[in-house]
Parts: C-alpha cells; sequence; structure tokens
C-alpha cells in the first residue's frame, strides 16, 4: 500500500504529511487571494488542513484529492466569512462602485488600483468563483460542486466579479 492518499485514510500521519507537503502551496495561495491577509490565510491553511484530516476517511476519490481539498479550502474561507459576520456588507451596495474599499487608491485619482487589492475588494461569493475560475482554470460544473452553488450562480458570479474588477480598475 503505497498510494499516500489510502495510507493517510487508514490514519497514517507520515502519509497525510506528504499529502499536506505537496499540496500547501496552492491551498496557501488560493487562501491568502481569498482573504486578503497573509495571518489570516495561514489560519484557513490550518483550518483546511485540519478538516481534510477529519474528512479524508470519507474521501471516495470521485475527483482529484486537489480538487477536493481546493473545495474544502473554500467552503472553510466561506464560512469563515459568514461566522464573522464579513459578508458582502464589508464593501457596501455592490450596485455603486464607489462602495469598494480604498485600498491601493492614492491621493492622485489617475493612479489605478492594484489587481490584487481589486480582487481582494470583491465580494466574497464572487471573488471565489473568479479565482477558481480564472486563476486556477476549474469550469462552473467544478466550481459549483466546489462550492455548493448552482452552476448559473457560478456563472452569475463571475460575471459580476468581472464587472467590479473593470470599475475598480478603470478609474
Amino acid at each position: 500500500m503505497s498510494d499516500p492518499i489510502e495510507r493517510a485514510r487508514e490514519g497514517d500521519p507520515d502519509a497525510f504529511r506528504v499529502l499536506y507537503e505537496g499540496h500547501v502551496g496552492r491551498i496557501y495561495a488560493l487562501c491568502l487571494r481569498l482573504a486578503g491577509d497573509p495571518g489570516k490565510a495561514e489560519e484557513l491553511v490550518q483550518d483546511t488542513f485540519i478538516r481534510a484530516w477529519e474528512k479524508l476517511p470519507g474521501f471516495r476519490g470521485e475527483s482529484a484529492f486537489g480538487t477536493w481539498l481546493f473545495r474544502i479550502a473554500v467552503n472553510v474561507a466561506l464560512s469563515e466569512r459568514r461566522a464573522t459576520g464579513r459578508r458582502e456588507a464589508r464593501i457596501g451596495p455592490v450596485a455603486d462602485p464607489e462602495a469598494l474599499p480604498a485600498a491601493g487608491r492614492s491621493a492622485d485619482p489617475g493612479v489605478r488600483l492594484d489587481m490584487e487589492d481589486a480582487i481582494a475588494g470583491l465580494p466574497p461569493k464572487a471573488r471565489a468563483v473568479f479565482l477558481l475560475y480564472d486563476v486556477e482554470g476549474y469550469q462552473h460544473a467544478e466550481i459549483a460542486e466546489m462550492t455548493g452553488i448552482a452552476e448559473g450562480t457560478s456563472k452569475t458570479q463571475l460575471f459580476r466579479a468581472r464587472r467590479l474588477l473593470r470599475e475598480a480598475l478603470s478609474r
């Protein structure tokens, strides 16, 4: 039994360490983009791997391990957002592009927002879909499965994220 997934499912912490080391970089990058803060991203990574360890016996291998782990990371990040009450109200009405956070802006109105700042200013669900689709390359069906939303909702959130980014970057 040399498969680290199978060994980890049996409770082998060394095998889980191999899985952790193989995926922690991509999970951290995703969490950093979702959280917009390195400290919060580290917490989300820890929570993701704790949840993965707990749920690993139920991993059926119907999707790739990395995809399954991404789904856990997205769910952990979105759950944390809901739990702390920092949902879309943090940004204000999305119909008003002026409500996007001022991070990255300078006194000179000709200076554009940095792309990372603009992404960090997106509402959490729109940001998650944008990152999974445009940055990580997942399809809407996969994103729907990962996040527990309908495929049409994924498409709507992507359209919304792109519109908000265009508005933020055109200033």
